[in-house]
């Protein structure tokens, strides 16, 4: 498998992708069809379902991924001139991304329907073979797609659930008013300097770097661990005077010298949900969407955004809350509610928790 004065080794896992001093520049990496594959293999009974739904939307995400890349070459910027159901106008990419992740899924074999942050109810298919799939999806297909025209990182989010009802049969909104704590796997496609998706199950969360020389998802950051401490916290400051007394506690505290790690801690705010989180989870740190005066229930979506972040951060360590209750234990009540969300590092949770406690 060899070139001269080049050696590749074949590889079983992350560690054999490290770079050794025959080998200094990693030859060979895991795709993501070569990740999902193996793992089939470590668990014989699996029906191979997830991992085909996992490549779909990977697929539909390298789609999404080209016309991000080139959004500002093409009319695809701006807004479709239409709202969504949450009240928000509709960017033009929003619509784009939203079609390819429902295409993709619905002529795959592997999801019987799909809800989306743009979509008013859910999406049925209807159809002999998604009637007999195992899974349902939920999505926000376009995360933070208020920056799309000043060009700052946005996302995709995803998370999939079994059905809860009888195989065969069309899926119906019961599959989709789940407990967060019910996900099969969740997930997030970051855009940005470069695209990375990010999926967790319960064995684990893995994150894959797309390589555009080969146009595929490669394995990047194996068995991801969020730390248990950090210095960063994100917040948007312009609201701190509509948030409660113990969030404004809190904050109040990030900005002070800090006795358990020396703080104060650095603020970093994009107003990307998927970027301010992935930051978080890589280098450790809090986010807090807190609800307002205006907004008591706050903004974000509880299945769209809260569920898959929530599920994510336990996975790899971390914890989530709505302020008084684990985000995983709420069970919706309809498609778009929406809760205040707190994620990131255990211990700064914990010095949110005593703060929000105390008042």
């Amino acid at each position: 498998m060899g070139q001269t004065g080049t050696t590749i080794e074949c590889i079983k896992f992350a560690d054999d992708c490290k770079p050794t001093a025959m080998n200094p520049i990693n030859r060979k990496v895991l795709t993501l069809d070569e990740f999902t594959i193996q793992q089939l293999r470590n668990f014989p009974q699996a029906t191979g379902e997830l991992s085909n739904l996992l490549r779909d939307i990977g697929l539909a995400a390298k789609r999404v991924n080209v016309e991000v890349n080139k959004a500002g070459l093409v009319d695809i910027l701006g807004d479709a001139g239409s709202v969504n159901v949450q009240g928000e106008d509709v960017k033009k990419l929003d619509v784009f991304a939203n079609n390819q992740f429902m295409g993709v899924l619905r002529h795959g074999i592997s999801c019987a329907g799909i809800a989306s942050e743009e979509l008013d109810d859910i999406a049925i298919f209807d159809d002999e073979i998604s009637n007999q799939s195992k899974y349902i999806c939920l999505f926000d297909p376009l995360d933070g797609s208020g920056n799309i025209d000043v060009n700052i990182s946005i996302g995709t989010i995803f998370s999939v659930y079994r059905r809860i009802g009888t195989k065969g049969e069309p899926c119906s909104r019961e599959d989709f008013l789940q407990p967060g704590i019910r996900q099969i796997a969740a997930g997030y496609i970051i855009y940005g300097s470069s695209t990375m998706m990010v999926y967790a199950t319960r064995r684990g969360a893995n994150g894959f770097t797309l390589d555009p020389s080969i146009g595929e998802f490669t394995l990047s950051h194996p068995d991801i661990k969020c730390p248990s401490d950090g210095k960063i916290y994100s917040v948007n400051h312009g609201n701190f005077f509509q948030y409660g007394d113990g969030e404004k506690k809190y904050i109040d505290t990030c900005q002070k010298k800090n006795k358990r790690n020396g703080g104060p801690y650095t603020q970093r705010y994009i107003g990307s949900m998927v970027a301010d989180l992935h930051r978080n989870l890589i280098k450790g740190g809090i986010f807090m969407y807190p609800g307002t005066t205006e907004k008591p229930r706050g903004k974000l979506r509880l299945l769209y955004e809260c569920n898959p972040f929530a599920f994510i951060l336990e996975v790899c360590g971390g914890r989530a809350t709505d302020g008084k209750e684990r985000i995983l234990d709420i069970i919706p009540q309809e498609l778009h509610e929406r809760t205040p969300f707190f994620a990131g590092s255990t211990l700064m949770m914990d010095e949110l928790e005593q703060c929000m406690k105390d008042h």
